[in-house]
C-alpha cells in the first residue's frame, strides 16, 4: 500500500500539474500506456470539473487529491468545497452542462466513468464535491 495527499489552488495551469503527479505515482503499478492515458484524462477531467464548475474561476479556493495505491488498483479522490451539485443523476448524463455558453460539452463525467473502472459521485449543493475514482491495472 501507498498513498499521497495533495492540495492545489484552483487555478487552469494546476490540472496538468495533478494529472502529472498521479500518472507518475502510478507508475510503481507498472500500467500500460493507455492505463496512464486513462488516469490523466479522468483526473483531467475531475480538476477541469472542480475549477470550472464548483469554483467557476475563483483561483484562491482549494482542490484535495488523496491517491491510494493497493495491489494492482489505484483510487483517486478529487474534492472541492464548491458549489456542489444540485442533481448527480442529471450531471453525469452526456451532454449535461452548466455552462453552455462557455461552450461546454458536457462530457466530463461521461469521460470519467468512461476511463475509470469505478466512479462515485458525492455531492452537497453549497459544500462541495467529492469524486472517487478506481482503476485496476492489469498485472504483466
Amino acid at each position: 500500500m501507498n498513498e499521497f495527499k495533495l492540495k492545489l489552488l484552483s487555478k487552469i495551469g494546476n490540472e496538468s500539474f495533478a494529472r502529472s503527479c498521479i500518472s507518475a505515482f502510478c507508475l510503481e503499478l507498472n500500467p500500460t500506456l493507455e492505463e496512464i492515458n486513462d488516469i490523466k484524462t479522468a483526473v483531467s477531467e475531475a480538476v477541469t470539473n472542480c475549477i470550472v464548475h464548483a469554483y467557476s474561476g475563483e483561483e484562491d479556493k482549494y482542490i484535495d487529491i488523496s491517491v491510494r495505491l493497493e495491489g494492482q488498483k489505484a483510487e483517486i479522490i478529487i474534492e472541492d468545497k464548491g458549489c456542489g451539485i444540485d442533481d448527480v443523476d442529471k450531471a453525469i448524463q452526456p451532454f449535461f452542462t452548466t455552462k453552455p455558453d462557455q461552450e461546454r460539452s458536457g462530457m466530463g463525467f461521461t469521460l470519467i466513468k468512461t476511463f475509470m473502472d469505478k466512479v462515485d459521485i458525492i455531492s452537497q449543493k453549497d459544500e462541495g464535491t467529492r469524486v472517487i475514482m478506481q482503476k485496476e491495472f492489469k498485472k504483466e
